[in-house]
């Protein structure tokens, strides 16, 4: 699966096979395999709703490294029962060595919190996070997962798509420079904004150059995650043959 996931190179490939009452589901990175995934965990769901393996009207249960998981077809799209991943607020004396310098921060960020997988950032504005140039390289080299950046969304941004805040995700330490879409990274921005802003349902914009929504729920240690997935390719994994 490994090999698979490396010849793939997205950020995950998902593996999905029946288990007993559910579907056993791992996740792979190109270079190893992770214990929380969201947009594959969409993704997998997304396929064994479309191709009749799941139904839509029950829980489709997904036996992880992360553990049980539970997904379900509503009306707005697909719904992901995660854990929540609070961040600690972190003095200024604990930030970790390097971390400021690795991001190339031109200024000071609002809040830095550390949950049990990652760091998140909290930078002055939206155009800061979208302008940030992090030295991927040196990110890696920190002792976390992978960073989260984000800020509340501007003004023009939660007025034209209807969001609260807006985060990019770097992982360069499991072989993701920048993620895409990452759903376990709003099990960590769930709490936070909630608590920012009191209120537990939320939408969240990750601006990166492909970019995309997540509603976010938080429901004390779980976070419920909504998203949708579109099939874009077909295929079947075989032995090669010669051409003619």
């Amino acid at each position: 699966m490994q090999a698979l996931a490396a010849e793939m190179n997205l950020s995950e490939t998902a593996f999905v096979w029946p288990d007993g009452n559910g579907w056993r589901l791992r996740w792979f990175t190109p270079t190893v395999e992770v214990d929380l995934c969201g947009h594959a965990t969409l993704a997998a769901a997304h396929i064994l709703l479309e191709t009749g393996a799941a139904d839509p009207a029950t829980v489709i249960l997904f036996k992880t490294l992360g553990g049980e998981l539970t997904v379900r077809k509503t009306d707005a799209g697909i719904e992901m029962n995660f854990p929540a991943e609070p961040a600690v607020e972190l003095p200024s004396g604990d930030i970790p060595e390097g971390l400021l310098q690795a991001l190339r921060l031109s200024e000071p960020p609002r809040a830095i919190g550390r949950s049990r997988l990652d760091m998140l950032i909290e930078l002055i504005d939206e155009a800061a996070v979208r302008a940030l140039t992090p030295d991927i390289p040196a990110v890696a080299e920190l002792d976390v997962r992978g960073v989260i950046v984000t800020s509340r969304a501007g003004t023009a941004t939660a007025e034209s798509i209807g969001v609260d805040f807006v985060s990019r995700y770097f992982a360069p330490a499991v072989g993701v420079a920048e993620d895409p879409v990452t759903g376990s990274a709003h099990c960590t921005l769930g709490p936070w904004w909630a608590s920012r802003l009191g209120r537990n349902g939320l939408m969240g914009a990750q601006v990166s150059a492909r970019g995309g929504i997540v509603g976010v729920e938080c429901k004390g240690k779980r976070v419920l995650l909504n998203g949708s997935a579109v099939t874009v390719i077909w295929g079947k994994l075989g032995k090669a043959t010669k051409l003619e």
